[in-house]
């Protein structure tokens, strides 16, 4: 069987020179994990539906439940500012004007800066005990925000927590296309990142419970951080020693098993992970229109994002609600998330071709639910009205999440990858610290000026989705066209060797 090296010159659709096999065997051996565990696993003929079905129930039953305790509490970390200012954190920091807006910002600043290098580092080294070291950072510096004593020592501590929880949503973002194939990726990355959803829900319903204690002799927005930093700096600790690194060395199965569990994967055509970072691959990534149409797409969803992470129990208690019935309400919308996250990730895992339809269903129900919060009248006649259009804000991690599922599915070579999902958190970052900053203390509790930015991101979100699909649609029938049908066994070879998916002539794009 003949296939092309990962390295040789491509065309616009990837025609390239070929070489032997065994030549690019010797070569990636080395550097694309899972590649030897790949061939041998061809020893053991194909793998059957029962097989998949087993060891994808094993898979589940190890990595999602990591994936989702962990995504729970970075996001529950994350957001405890929200919390910690509706029980008077402001107040004893001697914080006032837009120093809250900025202290929220910060942590995407950290965040953006030190996001790529974590993406790299989880592909060089053991991806648990990186996330372990960063659990368990992150979770003293939750900790650490006690001890502050005015707005420096928030921006400090904030920005730190920022660099350490970066790892988190890229990182599981990237490893679940090392434990599922394409069409099992959607509802399992929608099932962990419903942590938001979880984590808002569990955040309310605590906020909601502190709210009965006193402020003797602990000031309750300190009980918020020593709850979260604790739980998160023990979690860090178990990760290091039980998250495994992909499926090639997961002790919890047996070694055929390994082997066939590597085999799943290789069938979506995008490889596992490199131990060398390919420059050309990344360059690559810069280039694709497909990652920049991801990154405005990303950036117009992260605007609005800042400011429900930020400002959710403000908003609903501004609507004149109590502090207790804020929290209730505020978890209520959390609810809604978490459904509509598994709902649109099951149908995108049941019938082919529809992620961008659900993304799409998304955020038109984002675009009509800011129109409710920007222009109903702020009276008593219309409170439910704008609840209502607050909780379906909530519906905009549909396009999130399965933004992140077109990076998993859709993009060849780790290396590609790791650029491509850095592009896309950097636009993450650069919105979600903008967001804040439109939450005018002055338009305080209507925030209009917020309501109408977090309406034009949503279209724009809108408008990059439907080019995004167009591009990729038209891309698969010119490669028909020239090459003929797919051979999903050859995509798969030259996906485990390192190929991007333009090299790939055998891959074609899942909609």
């Amino acid at each position: 069987m003949q296939t092309t090296h990962p390295d040789s010159k491509t065309d616009q659709y990837g025609e390239k020179d070929e070489i032997k096999l065994s030549e690019v065997v010797v070569q990636g051996d080395d550097t694309n994990v899972g590649l030897a565990a790949y061939e041998e696993s061809k020893l053991l003929g194909e793998i059957t539906p029962a097989e998949s079905k087993r060891i994808r129930r094993k898979i589940d039953m190890f990595i999602l439940p990591l994936f989702l305790l962990t995504q729970t509490l970075q996001f529950m970390d994350k957001t405890a500012l929200n919390y910690a200012k509706v029980f008077g954190m402001e107040a004893a920091m001697g914080m006032s004007g837009n120093q809250y807006s900025l202290g929220a910002a910060i942590f995407y600043i950290g965040y953006l800066v030190s996001q790529p290098v974590w993406s790299y580092l989880i592909g060089r080294f053991h991806a648990g005990r990186i996330m372990g070291t960063t659990a368990t950072i992150w979770g003293l510096m939750v900790l650490v925000m006690v001890w502050s004593k005015n707005f420096t020592h928030v921006m400090i501590t904030r920005f730190l927590l920022g660099v350490f929880e970066s790892a988190v949503t890229p990182g599981l973002s990237l490893m679940t296309a090392w434990w599922y194939t394409r069409d099992e990726i959607p509802f399992r990355q929608t099932i962990w990142y419903s942590a938001n959803g979880i984590g808002g829900m569990v955040g309310a319903l605590m906020a909601a419970g502190i709210t009965f204690l006193s402020d003797e002799p602990t000031p309750r927005w300190k009980l918020i951080f020593y709850i979260l930093g604790s739980v998160t700096a023990a979690l860090g600790i178990f990760l290091w020693f039980f998250m495994a690194d992909g499926p090639s060395n997961a002790r919890w199965l047996k070694k055929e098993d390994r082997l066939l569990a590597v085999a799943r994967v290789a069938s979506s055509g995008v490889g596992v992970k490199s131990l060398a970072f390919n420059w050309e691959h990344g360059r690559e990534g810069l280039m694709d229109p497909k990652n920049w149409l991801l990154s405005i797409a990303m950036f117009g969803s992260s605007v609005p994002n800042g400011v429900l992470t930020n400002f959710s129990g403000t908003i609903i208690k501004g609507l004149g609600y109590s502090t207790f019935n804020a929290a209730l309400l505020d978890c209520a919308g959390r609810s809604l998330q978490v459904f509509a996250l598994l709902i649109s990730g099951f149908v995108a895992s049941r019938w082919a071709n529809t992620r961008l339809l659900m993304m799409t269903i998304g955020n038109l129900i984002c675009v009509f639910g800011t129109a409710l919060m920007a222009f109903l009248p702020f009276t008593t006649q219309y409170t439910w009205g704008r609840l209502i259009g607050f909780w379906l804000v909530n519906l905009q991690s549909i396009g999130f999440t399965m933004g992140l599922v077109m990076i998993s599915s859709n993009i060849g070579s780790y290396s590609k990858r790791v650029v491509v999902s850095s592009c896309v958190f950097i636009a993450y970052c650069a919105g979600n610290a903008v967001g804040p900053l439109t939450a005018l203390e002055t338009e305080a509790p209507v925030y209009r000026t917020a309501a109408i930015c977090m309406m034009a991101g949503y279209m724009l979100k809108t408008i990059c989705h439907c080019l995004l699909w167009f591009y990729m649609w038209r891309d698969n029938k010119v490669r028909d066209r020239k090459y003929g049908p797919a051979d999903v066994n050859l995509a798969a070879d030259n996906g485990m060797r390192g190929m991007t998916e333009r090299e790939n002539v055998h891959f074609r794009y899942v909609l």
